[in-house]
């Protein structure tokens, strides 16, 4: 009997190990998790473009004078209007159209090259509450990157709170190679700093709310901003924050950091090492 334990025992251990073992390959070849990577760093220059979009369109309405609040002012944080020609129509009134050209011949002070025609149609000045902007596409390049979708700005400000909520939806960006995704969002942006001031430089904006990510494959992730990430206007890429992507058996968290201005992010799976990406 007792050798019976014993070989009991040995077997049962044998089968653990192997299982574990099983368990661990399966989940370094899991081709779902693979893809979560993917779709998350996809997700990070979406995220990138989104921001770059809010200062295209705060810096066009600071320069014609329909921002609102305070008078145009001539410290910008990445002057893209000499890359631009710029047309808002009409004169007098709203809404407005502004349409922005770009022919890629110039690279802006973040060294963002663009190409292609920007619209923003605007119900009153930015700053108003109650105002909106819709963003538009036309064979639009951002550093190769060819954007499409609809953007949204719906000001929804109270005494005291300057905020937006930002909407995404029909949006795909394809990569040089052909390679596509498609991301759509809903978020809550609220100016937490620069409120008081003319200047634009030293605004930070704090962003909450969901988003999805798809590949060419359909397979597709959605994601929850679950620690506000944090946007200054004097820094190109999000600085903080992280959102946290749902897969089929497994979870993905991007972390953007502790409020540097830098190009790192960190994307980990299930509480594992994470692995580092580039921002654009």
């Amino acid at each position: 009997m007792k050798l019976t334990k014993q070989l009991f025992a040995s077997v049962l251990l044998s089968s653990l190990l192997f299982t574990a073992c099983k368990k661990e390959s399966t989940t370094e070849t899991d081709p779902t998790i693979e893809a979560t990577f993917e779709l998350t760093a996809d997700q990070a220059t979406s995220e990138f473009m989104t921001e770059d979009d809010n200062d295209i369109l705060m810096e066009s309405a600071e320069d014609r004078g329909i921002l609102g609040n305070f008078a145009p002012n001539p410290i910008e944080p990445d002057n893209f209007l000499p890359c631009a020609t710029m047309t808002v129509t009409p004169a007098v009134g709203f809404p407005k159209t502004i349409r922005m050209t770009f022919d890629s011949t110039c690279v802006t002070l973040r060294g963002v090259r663009r190409s292609g025609v920007v619209q923003v149609v605007i119900s009153d000045t930015l700053r108003r509450a109650g105002s909106t902007a819709v963003m538009t596409f036309e064979n639009y390049f951002v550093n190769r990157f060819k954007r499409e979708g609809v953007h949204t700005w719906s000001n929804t400000s109270e005494p005291g709170i300057r905020r937006w909520r930002r909407t995404v939806v029909g949006g795909k960006i394809t990569g040089p190679g052909g390679r596509f995704w498609l991301h759509e969002s809903d978020k809550i942006v609220t100016q937490t700093a620069g409120v008081g001031t003319p200047q634009r430089l030293d605004d930070v904006f704090s962003i909450r709310g969901n988003n999805s990510v798809t590949n060419p494959q359909g397979a597709t992730r959605t994601a929850e901003i679950t620690s506000p990430l944090q946007k200054k206007v004097s820094c190109a890429n999000i600085d903080s924050g992280r959102i946290r992507f749902e897969g089929p058996n497994h979870f993905a968290i991007l972390d953007y950091g502790n409020g540097d201005c830098d190009r790192i992010a960190m994307i980990s799976i299930n509480g594992q090492p994470p692995r580092t990406i580039l921002l654009p």
